[in-house]
């Protein structure tokens, strides 16, 4: 699927076939999409479990419900339990030495082995390693970053996706094994739609001069209708929801399985 139609067609898809398993290759493409996402120092921030629903203990399971969760963690045949590592920093001068050796970072923007080892570790990077907070924020960022190219992959092939937050209970931890340095970031559900993949449209966004600037923030943005235009035809722009038959699909979708209506 081309890149806009990708970004365009992404939603958060919560009715999926419980019955179709996901493919082991499709899952490691999602995996490679992350693994291979920009990522600060070139650090390993991420770490994610993949788990199938039917696999779980039922207590564990039951634990992952909330009021809004509850449907779409039953009918995800896909988990995949998204971390970051607090001790990412670790090994990080050898990592941008790494990126010195292929002339990733050169000396024309004043890299060098000297500035790794006397400037960015003890002025930057031990600084980091040392503040909570700081580790949190970086480590939180840079994985956000591999999951949204995670979610991309698996809208790239016919997949549905979504976002939820999670318990990450002590019950959860011994089953998945998680060490105590993995601090959770999502839950990312994985199956087959069983909704429309044009999933109720486009979700509603802010406008682009809501949004951002240009020059200063007293200067809005000033959207091109030539570009819109283009991305409309290239499907990043989709129509906006409710479509007409979302309704009547939800309604269907609901008592196929004997959800509240």
């Amino acid at each position: 699927m081309d890149f806009k139609k990708v970004v365009g067609t992404r939603r958060s898809v919560r009715w999926f076939k419980p019955w179709k398993p996901v493919e082991r290759e499709k899952i490691e493409v999602i995996l490679q999409a992350a693994r291979w996402a920009s990522r600060s120092m070139n650090a390993d921030y991420p770490r994610a479990v993949v788990v199938m629903r039917d696999e779980l203990p039922a207590e564990v399971l039951e634990a992952l419900h909330n009021p809004t969760t509850a449907a779409d963690v039953d009918l995800a045949p896909v988990y995949i339990f998204w971390y970051f590592d607090m001790e990412y920093v670790n090994g990080v001068q050898d990592r941008l030495k790494q990126l010195v050796d292929q002339h990733a970072l050169s000396a024309s923007h004043g890299w060098s082995y000297a500035y790794i080892d006397n400037h960015l570790w003890p002025q930057v990077l031990k600084q980091i390693a040392e503040e909570p907070i700081a580790l949190m924020f970086m480590g939180a960022t840079e994985t956000g970053i591999a999951i949204c190219n995670a979610l991309n992959a698996a809208v790239d092939q016919g997949l549905g996706t979504c976002l939820h937050s999670f318990i990450n209970s002590s019950e959860l931890q011994k089953v998945l094994g998680v060490p105590p340095t993995w601090i959770p970031v999502w839950m990312q559900l994985v199956g087959y739609p069983l909704e429309d993949p044009e999933a109720g449209g486009q979700r509603p966004r802010s406008a682009m001069g809501d949004m951002y600037f240009e020059g200063s923030c007293d200067k809005p943005w000033r959207e091109d209708p030539e570009v819109t235009g283009q991305l409309q035809r290239d499907g990043m722009i989709q129509e906006p929801g409710p479509l007409p038959w979302r309704e009547q699909e939800v309604k269907m979708l609901t008592r196929m399985f004997g959800l509240p209506e």
